[in-house]
């Protein structure tokens, strides 16, 4: 007896059969491939999320290294992050500053300003010469920083002398590119200044740099004080085009970019700076002027750049109050000798009866930058305008109203 009928034979074989086939084959080989593709699909996206929870961590454990380093525990050591940086970000910066005969109004509202950051405030009165507060006299102090975009402020005066850039005479740069002098300054614009540089050559920027104070010292008997230097040709690393867009080869002092600053904000006096250390000193200031500087036609034409640097450049976070326009640089680059990542702005207010230079510098890593240093100063200038520090008549004592020879 057959265990199954013929036509129940021949659906069992069809089946089978249908099983079998290559089509089949086809569609179990699809199936297995789809499944493979799926699974890898799902391991991809498993390595994806743990990269993600991974670069969390990382990201969370930089924050927590960043707030720790803010904290007191942790101001003043040797700890970096972000480089090969030989100099901390954060630290106490008033730690060794002898504060006798500064004006402690000035140095409150620095002090606050520079916060845990790792630097100097160099704040002056452009009208005398007289420092007003020092933070961290350490840094000041020193043999000088690569001056980074700072070095524009010489550039700039130097081409405006010698008549081959003007202030709204647009100088074609690259391709389809041109600037002017107001634009250029504000955005900090490398191929501009550098175009200054290697039109004029070396024995004229190296003029005009020590005829504006570089390679001297800025302060009368201020015995800490360096010079910082120049170099003695066309540096190595780009040549004039670096020199006058980045500083190549220049070191410079807070104190020779305050006494600068200062001459372009009192019409081109060249003061020597002068740091009283005594109560008995602030009493007996006299005023003291190193040299005339033949600026007093160009600094129209320089300062709408510095001016336009705070309003919609590179130092927008130094503006607290259209009323109270500041006028300044930054500069941003990594000096390599040091090394440290640097961040400079110089710069003056216009307001009221008291005219403040304020100079900040900031070392350490890829935090600092140009425009971080212009939001320290303008938070000095913010510190005291809420104070009414702009709105006092300045008072100079009989003896200060003479102004000395040119030393």
């Amino acid at each position: 007896m057959t265990l199954f009928p013929p036509r129940a034979r021949f659906f069992a074989f069809l089946l089978v059969f249908s099983l079998t086939s290559p089509a089949s084959f086809g569609r179990t080989t699809k199936k297995r491939a789809s499944t493979n593709k799926s699974t890898a699909t799902a391991t991809r996206a498993r390595k994806a999320s743990n990269a993600v929870t991974a670069s969390s961590k990382r990201t969370f454990r930089t924050v927590k290294t960043r707030t720790r380093l803010r904290s007191a525990r942790y101001l003043g050591t040797n700890h970096v992050t972000g480089g090969p940086w030989s100099e901390p970000t954060f630290a106490d910066s008033t730690v060794g500053d002898s504060v006798d005969g500064e004006d402690l109004t000035v140095r409150r509202a620095a002090v606050d300003a520079l916060g845990p950051y790792n630097g100097t405030v160099v704040v002056a009165d452009p009208q005398t010469g007289r420092i007003l507060t020092i933070v961290n006299q350490k840094v000041a102090f020193k043999g000088g920083y690569q001056p980074c975009s700072t070095v524009k402020i010489y550039a700039a005066l130097a081409g405006l002398n010698e008549g081959i850039i003007a202030r709204d005479t647009a100088i074609h740069l690259y391709g389809r590119t041109s600037m002017n002098l107001t634009t250029a300054l504000a955005r900090s614009n490398n191929p501009y200044f550098a175009n200054i540089g290697v039109r004029l050559g070396y024995e004229k920027i190296n003029y005009y740099a020590r005829l504006f104070g570089l390679g001297e010292k800025a302060g009368l008997n201020i015995e800490q004080e360096e010079s910082g230097g120049l170099p003695d040709g066309p540096p190595a690393n780009g040549g004039m085009g670096m020199m006058t867009s980045f500083g190549e080869g220049i070191t410079l002092t807070p104190l020779q970019l305050a006494s600068t600053v200062s001459a372009v904000a009192n019409g081109g006096t060249l003061y020597w700076l002068q740091y009283p250390r005594s109560q008995a000193e602030v009493e007996k200031f006299v005023p003291r002027i190193k040299r005339h500087l033949p600026i007093q036609d160009l600094i129209p034409e320089l300062k709408p750049g510095m001016l336009g640097a705070v309003e919609y450049g590179t130092a927008r976070r130094a503006a607290y109050d259209p009323n109270e326009p500041i006028f300044g640089k930054t500069g941003t680059c990594t000096d390599r000798a040091t090394p440290t990542h640097l961040g400079w702005f110089g710069s003056f207010n216009d307001v009221g009866n008291r005219k403040l230079v304020v100079v900040v510098l900031l070392t350490g890593g890829r935090a600092v930058s140009g425009p971080v240093a212009s939001g320290i100063a303008g938070q000095v200038y913010r510190n005291l305008s809420q104070q009414q520090f702009f709105a006092k008549t300045r008072t100079i004592s009989p003896v200060a109203l003479v102004s000395g020879a040119a030393w």
